[in-house]
């Protein structure tokens, strides 16, 4: 049988700002990670102010949560001034201590109690029971343990998260009864948990989802290097060079954070990482990030398992583990990790130099076979990203949005001028908005290139076409900005212009060619009567 376990608290002072102020995503959390280590809620008396409670009045708006036995998750009791839900609370701070006199409760959990107002009869009742509490919240937790109660572990709310939190409380709780407890990840909002344990961060290590999840920070140097060549704004060519500097920094963060998922602890540490990994490149960065993001995870659960007050365990993962990763990249990574970065760029630039046309044909011809066999993500983006953070465009940057996006514009467009049928209309227009307005979503070919070969053909070819311009014009440019916008990004607005209205027209005509030639062996309907 599971163990039984009371909440207790409020939104706090400080707590308010560190997650108090949204009282389900915090209470959701905690529940989260009870349900991994087999514990129940079976009572939560919780009052959520609107400011925090260090400068909250007596008619300060607040809401009292519940637990709802039959819902089995958290319900609101009362709602009002902040003096109309203390009486309210009242009332079920009496109840639970109930409760724990009738043996009904096991462990409790406390974010800044009031143990001489509210929470009172709470822990008069713990106290003379023995129940074991472990929480949150300096001056409650002082007051808590004067009044004799069983505190198994306290800290102050400072440096701390709703995750943080929740993984030290279970952690204290099943440490107490020894019993076995793997912390999970998922979605603190509410109900239901996470399928990836805290334990195995080495499965959430993705290199695609990295670069992914960075890429606006590749774009927004890109910006700024269009900007520079404005006349009057040149003093940006700065700007552009301290962000290249910074693209370690934020592939370090990304990658801290998809590993530990720890929150703010992991953005620390994956910070910390990345200064000290920007002698490496990106690819330093990413190392120093993974590295962090590791070292948060193992380092917080060490610090948990001995007991080390909330704050510190932050302080510690985050800090430490972002100093180690990087010192290591700096001292020891960095040269290694910026020599592949430049050989990967030196082999890109030495095929493109040989022979520019015959190098875009064949980026182009292939770029679709690459995204639909799921290498586009895997291996291009990368080396995408690895030009852009010398010069702020790419050759098979421009490859794709000529290849890609155009292409797929030029199909929709077609369906939407000349479909098969009306249906299809409705399908193509969404696609082509957002290839032109938005530079991404070249999916919304798909439908038509699958459903006829020869569209996909015209596809590859028109790619192809796209490529070779690409190369003769010389072009560096990128994808994932609008359409119309793109040529001020790259390094020959006119060739990549060109390149891109070839593209589009190539596909577009190729397709409304075959979709009037699907119509016209269409068998006619039989109106005879």
């Amino acid at each position: 049988m599971s163990r039984q376990i009371a909440i207790i608290g409020s939104s706090g002072g400080n707590l308010y700002n560190l997650g108090g102020k949204d009282p389900r995503r915090l209470l959701g959390e905690i529940l989260i990670q009870m349900e991994s280590a087999d514990l129940s809620c079976a009572a939560l008396q919780f009052i959520a102010a609107e400011a925090s409670m260090d400068q909250a009045k007596p008619d300060t708006r607040a809401t009292l949560y519940s637990w709802k036995m039959s819902q089995d998750e958290p319900v609101i009791a009362a709602q009002g001034t902040l003096q109309e839900v203390n009486e309210a609370a009242r009332q079920l701070d009496q109840d639970i201590a109930e409760q724990i006199s009738l043996g009904e409760i096991d462990g409790i959990i406390v974010m800044s109690a009031d143990p001489e107002g509210t929470n009172r009869l709470v822990f008069e009742a713990a106290a003379r029971h023995k129940i074991p509490v472990t929480g949150t919240g300096g001056t409650s937790m002082a007051g808590i343990q004067s009044r004799g109660v069983h505190v198994i572990a306290a800290s102050g709310t400072t440096g701390t998260t709703n995750r943080t939190r929740a993984v030290t409380f279970v952690t204290s709780l099943c440490k107490h009864w020894r019993m076995p407890y793997r912390p999970v990840i998922g979605s603190s909002a509410g109900a239901g948990t996470g399928n990836d344990a805290l334990s195995s961060p080495w499965k959430r290590i993705n290199l695609r989802g990295i670069m992914m999840a960075s890429l606006p920070g590749f774009i927004a140097m890109a910006l700024i290097l269009a900007a520079s060549k404005v006349p009057g704004l040149s003093s940006l060519s700065t700007v552009f060079e301290l962000m290249i500097k910074a693209l370690p920094v934020i592939l370090a963060v990304i990658a801290a954070k998809q590993v530990s998922e720890l929150d703010e602890v992991s953005i620390v540490a994956g910070i910390v990482a990345g200064v000290l990994s920007t002698e490496g490149g990106i690819i330093g960065g990413i190392i120093g990030g993974i590295g962090a993001g590791l070292l948060v995870h193992y380092i917080f659960r060490k610090c948990v398992e001995w007991r080390f007050p909330a704050t510190t365990v932050n302080i510690a993962a985050g800090g430490l583990a972002g100093l180690i990763s990087g010192l290591a990249v700096y001292f020891l990574i960095a040269p290694i990790a910026l020599a592949a970065g430049e050989g990967i760029r030196g082999l890109i630039e030495m095929l493109v130099s040989f022979s520019p046309a015959i190098a875009g044909l064949i980026a182009g011809l292939l770029i679709w076979p690459a995204i639909i066999g799921g290498v586009y993500h895997a291996a291009i983006l990368p080396i995408v990203l690895l030009e852009m953070e010398r010069t702020g465009n790419s050759f098979l940057g421009a490859v794709d949005m000529v290849g890609l996006v155009m292409v797929s514009a030029g199909i929709t467009l077609a369906n939407i001028v000349a479909p098969r049928d009306k249906g299809e209309a409705a399908v193509a227009a969404p696609g082509f908005a957002m290839n032109m307005g938005f530079g991404t979503f070249v999916e919304a070919a798909y439908p038509f290139m699958f459903s006829n070969k020869l569209v996909f053909g015209g596809a590859i070819m028109s790619a192809g076409l796209g490529g070779l311009l690409v190369g003769l014009f010389e072009v560096r440019g990128t994808a994932y900005v609008p359409s119309f916008f793109a040529p001020t990004l790259s390094n020959n607005a006119f060739g990549f212009t060109i390149s891109m209205l070839a593209s589009l027209l190539c596909s577009f005509l190729i397709t409304v060619i075959l979709n009037k030639l699907s119509l016209g062996r269409r068998p006619k309907a039989d109106v005879s009567m």
